[in-house]
């Protein structure tokens, strides 16, 4: 991967934008990523109630992570590089109960992930 620039960045997703229907509704294309661990964080589960999220993704619970600080902690994903653009799409598709954080995974790749407040 290549490094970020001011229009390119980083989004490692863990559940639904890994979806290909979920890439083309909400970024008009499928995306091309590559495997990677964010570490101090556990997966849980949250319910989802926005129906179009829930008609775009299939399902009305999704992933959702929770930062723990401790590195043995570690969620497997899909880390992927798009357009600041697309980035701001993916906040559009990502209810309130996500918020947008910039983390460093284990390849040393910075990248922005929705976790939990």
């Amino acid at each position: 991967m290549s490094e970020a620039t001011a229009d390119r960045t980083y989004l490692f997703s863990y559940g639904t934008l890994r979806q290909r229907e979920v890439q083309v509704s909400t970024f008009g294309r499928e995306l091309d990523g590559r495997a990677d661990v964010l570490c101090g964080y556990t997966l849980s589960m949250v319910a989802i109630t926005d129906p179009g999220v829930v008609a775009v993704s299939g399902a009305d619970r999704h992933p959702i992570v929770r930062a723990t600080g401790d590195p043995a902690h570690q969620v497997e994903g899909t880390v992927f590089e798009i357009t600041t653009t697309e980035l701001a799409a993916a906040d559009d598709y990502e209810v309130a109960d996500y918020q947008r954080a910039l983390v460093t995974l284990a390849s040393g790749v910075r990248a922005w992930v929705y976790t939990a407040p």
